[in-house]
């Protein structure tokens, strides 16, 4: 359907494709504020209802419908994040972001799968790696989306002023704070064939049960992560210690039905691994790898969030 027409008027709208091309844009935007694909597809979906929910004329009396729909995505994730760490606060264990497939693997979340509609996809780039996203987790709501509109989305600070409710001044200052969460967290530089190759051996010790070859792979400080939000068995606390995690891997190794896979696969863009059991994705593991060795795990179960995954 490419024209509606208002009710009692009769006559087309021809700025309808316009104002829904717009739709992939706000999802990329709002999946990195939200950090939650779930979230985000529901703050676009009242951001078009809100516009909708406007008269003809007060449509037309917008002069960029993109810069209108963008301001109200912003402000409702920006709503959305104030209550966030309330609700998170009853749920079961670690909350991590929802990891996304490659795109060439995304299937809808209902019965019979089928291809999703392109404008639903998330560009993977740095921006949405999941140590990216985790570090995002760490900041206020103003500095997150402060940062994300300005360094990601390159909106003015004057733009982002009109949106978060602050001066342009202070918005700078709140994406500066935001910059030196990013630096302070030292994202890796490793180039993806290298990370690639760590998570491939790990992967191959893993299997093998291998203790000291887990080990020499771990950072001594590796940390593992995980999000069954109490609809899926897992560890609730954070593991620390590379050999703590080494014996944990081992000791799910030794568990592991006989159904269930591990395939090698791009988790946020960036290489990872899945389990899969009679051809569901059950668990999507992401890595943060430093040179040689894996200093981050975040183990992911929670259904809920892995609606978009495929069994490739």
């Amino acid at each position: 359907m490419t024209t509606r027409s208002e009710p009692g008027q009769g006559r087309p709208d021809p700025g309808l494709d316009a104002i829904m091309s717009e739709r992939r844009q706000l999802i990329n935007l709002a999946y990195r504020l939200l950090g939650s694909l779930a979230e985000a597809e529901d703050a676009v979906q009242e951001t078009y209802t809100r516009w909708y929910a406007m008269t003809r004329q007060q449509q037309d009396a917008i002069e960029s419908p993109g810069a209108w729909l963008t301001t109200v995505a912003s402000r409702v994730c920006l709503n959305l994040l104030g209550s966030a760490r309330a609700r998170r606060e009853t749920y079961v264990g670690e909350w991590i972001p929802e990891p996304l497939p490659e795109r060439t693997e995304w299937i809808r979340g209902r019965p019979g799968g089928g291809s999703v509609d392109p404008a639903d996809r998330v560009t993977l780039d740095e921006s949405v790696n999941l140590a990216f996203l985790v570090v995002l987790e760490s900041m206020t709501p103003a500095e997150r989306v402060a940062f994300i509109l300005h360094d990601v989305f390159c909106h003015s600070f004057a733009e982002v002023a009109e949106i978060v409710g602050r001066s342009p001044g202070a918005c700078r200052q709140l994406a500066s704070s935001a910059r030196r969460r990013i630096r302070d967290s030292q994202p890796s530089a490793t180039p993806s064939a290298q990370r690639a190759g760590v998570v491939r051996d790990f992967k191959q010790a893993w299997e093998a049960r291998d203790i000291d070859a887990l080990i020499g792979l771990l950072d001594p400080d590796a940390t593992a992560i995980a999000d069954g939000g109490g609809l899926a068995t897992t560890f609730l606390h954070p593991i620390e210690g590379g050999e703590q995690v080494a014996h944990a891997w081992a000791e799910i190794a030794r568990r592991k039905p006989d159904n269930m896979t591990f395939q090698e696969r791009m988790v946020n863009g960036q290489p990872g691994l899945v389990a899969e059991q009679d051809g569901v994705t059950v668990t999507v593991f992401a890595f943060d790898v430093a040179g040689d060795r894996i200093k981050q795990i975040w183990v992911v179960r929670n259904p809920e969030k892995l609606r978009h995954w495929s069994t490739g």
